[in-house]
C-alpha cells in the first residue's frame, strides 16, 4: 500500500490531538483511502514538556524546519496557532510544493489572501477546515457541497464560550460576570478572555465563510465586531419575554437584500432595479443578535456551535455540533488530511479554488448602510412625557417602533424601559440612539441589540 509521510508542527492539545487520532484511526484511514499515513516528525516548544498524547520521544525536535525541511515529509499540518512562526512555516512548506494543513483561524484572517496566493504560485494545496466551528464540516460543504448555490445568507453561532455564557445567563438568569468567572474556571474561557467575549474569535471565523460565500477575501479590518460584555441578565429577560434568544451571531448576506425588506411600500419597480443595479455589496458582521425562539438557531446552547446557510437552490441547511477542542479539531484535520492524501495520489496540484469572483463579489457594506431591527432598552426617570420625547426622536429619523414594554415604576425613580423597533439603517438608528442619550430623563447609554428575522 502507498505511504505518505507527515510533519506535525505542534504536538499541543491540537497537534497531540491528532496524532492520537491516526494511533486509533489510522488502519480505518488507509483502509478508505487506499493510502497510509505515517507521521514522519513532530516540531514541539518543549522537549521536556509533559504531555497527554503518546507520541515517541524520537520523532520530537524543537526545530520546525527539521520538519518542513525533511525530504521525506510529504505533507505537513501547522498545529501551533498565531500569525508569526505559523506563516513562516506555511510559506516554507508551499514553496517546496508541499501541501499544508492548518486549523490557525487567526492566521487565515490576517494572511489568508497571500496564503493562498503562494498555494497557488507553487502548486500547492492550503486546507483548512479546522480553521472554523471544529468538527463540524462547513468549509468543505460551503466549498464543494454548495458549489451550484448562491449564498443569499449565512448565520454562524461560531464561538462556543460566548454560546456557553448566553445560555447560563438564560437558563439561570444570571448575570454576566459570574458566569464568565465559572467559565474560566471550567476552561471554557481564556484569561484574558477579551478574544472571545469581545467577538474576535467570532470574526476571524465569520470573515473566512464570507470568503468562501461570495468568493472575495475579506479584510478582517472591514467587519463590525462587537461582543458581549454590555449584555444584561435584564435584557435576556425582557428578550425572553418578547420571544427571542440572544446569541452572539455571525451574519453574513448581501445588504441588496436587506434594502428590499426596509419597507414593502417603496418596493415599485423603479426602487428594485436602482437596488439591482448598485454595486454588490454584502454584510460581513459579528454582534449580539435576538433569535426568534422558533428559530432552529435559538435552541444552540452551551459550547456548541452552529451554521445556518441559505442556498438559492437547496433551501435552508444547517450544521450543528462542537466548534473546539482536541477531538473535534482532531477530526476536522483528518478530514483534510484524507484530501490532502488523495491529491497527493493521484497527482491533483489544485482542488476547486478557495476563492472566485462571482455575482456578489463587490465589497464589505459599512455597518451604517447595514439595515436591522432592533431591541432598545433606556434607563429612564418615570413621568409623563418621557416616552413622546423618545417616540419623536424615532419618528423624525423614519425609525418606526414595533411595541414598547415600560415595566410598572415609581414617578421620579428610574425604570427600564423597552422599544422594539421595525427595519432601519445601523446610521439612522445610531444617530437616533445619541439624541436619546442626551435627554435629561434617560439615565446611562442606551443598551442596543440587532433583532434577525431570518426572513
Amino acid at each position: 500500500m502507498q505511504q505518505v509521510k507527515l510533519g506535525i508542527i505542534g504536538g499541543g492539545t491540537v497537534g497531540g490531538g491528532v496524532f492520537d487520532a491516526l494511533q486509533r484511526n489510522g488502519a480505518l484511514l488507509a483502509s478508505r483511502l487506499g493510502v497510509t499515513v505515517t507521521v514522519q516528525r513532530v516540531a514541539v516548544r518543549d522537549l521536556k514538556k509533559i504531555r497527554t498524547s503518546n507520541i515517541p520521544k524520537k520523532l520530537l525536535t524543537t526545530d520546525w524546519r527539521e520538519v518542513v525541511f525533511d525530504p521525506q515529509v510529504e505533507l505537513v499540518a501547522e498545529l501551533i496557532g498565531g500569525t508569526t512562526v505559523a506563516r513562516e512555516v506555511i510559506l516554507a512548506a508551499l514553496k517546496m510544493g508541499k501541501p499544508v494543513i492548518t486549523a490557525n483561524k487567526a492566521l487565515l484572517s490576517a494572511h489568508g489572501e497571500e496564503l493562498f496566493a503562494a498555494a497557488k504560485k507553487y502548486g500547492a494545496n492550503l486546507y483548512y477546515e479546522a480553521s472554523v466551528c471544529g468538527g463540524i464540516p462547513i468549509i468543505k460543504s460551503l466549498r464543494e457541497g454548495f458549489v451550484g448555490n448562491r449564498i443569499n445568507a449565512l448565520y454562524g453561532i461560531v464561538n462556543g464560550t460566548c454560546n456557553y455564557i448566553l445560555t447560563r445567563m438564560k437558563l439561570e438568569g444570571a448575570d454576566f460576570n459570574e458566569v464568565l468567572a465559572d467559565a474560566q474556571k471550567l476552561g471554557y474561557a481564556e484569561t484574558p478572555p477579551d478574544l472571545d467575549i469581545d467577538g474576535h474569535d467570532a470574526a476571524h471565523k465569520t470573515g473566512i465563510l464570507a470568503s468562501l460565500a461570495h468568493g472575495f477575501w475579506i479584510n478582517p479590518k472591514k467587519i463590525h465586531v462587537e461582543g458581549i460584555r454590555h449584555i444584561s441578565a435584564l435584557d435576556i429577560k425582557f428578550a425572553g419575554e418578547l420571544g427571542y434568544t440572544i446569541k452572539l451571531l455571525g451574519t453574513v448576506k448581501p445588504i441588496s437584500n436587506l434594502l428590499m425588506t426596509m419597507d414593502a411600500s417603496k418596493n415599485t419597480s423603479a426602487r428594485k432595479s436602482q437596488i439591482a443595479n448598485r454595486k454588490c455589496q454584502v454584510q460581513v458582521s459579528v454582534y449580539p443578535t435576538l433569535v426568534p425562539n422558533s428559530h432552529v438557531l435559538a435552541s444552540v446552547n452551551g459550547v456548541f456551535n452552529a451554521v445556518f446557510v441559505r442556498g438559492d437552490v437547496v433551501g435552508d441547511a444547517l450544521f450543528y455540533g462542537r466548534g473546539a477542542g482536541k477531538d473535534a479539531t482532531a477530526s476536522a484535520v483528518l478530514s483534510d488530511l484524507g484530501d490532502a492524501v488523495l491529491d497527493l495520489k493521484s497527482g491533483a496540484k489544485n482542488r476547486l479554488p478557495a476563492f472566485v469572483p462571482h455575482e456578489c463579489s463587490g465589497c464589505v457594506a459599512p455597518i451604517e448602510e447595514v439595515v436591522s431591527q432592533y431591541f432598545v432598552r433606556l434607563n429612564v426617570v418615570d413621568k409623563p412625557g418621557v416616552l413622546a420625547k423618545i417616540a419623536t426622536i424615532f419618528g423624525e429619523l423614519n425609525i418606526g417602533i414595533s411595541s414598547v414594554i415600560q415595566p410598572e415604576g415609581h414617578e421620579g425613580k428610574s425604570v427600564p424601559l423597552i422599544f422594539m423597533l421595525h427595519y432601519a439603517t445601523n446610521g439612522a438608528a445610531m444617530k437616533a440612539f445619541a439624541k436619546i442619550a442626551k435627554l435629561p430623563a434617560v439615565k446611562g447609554k442606551p443598551v442596543m441589540i440587532r433583532v434577525e428575522s431570518f426572513e
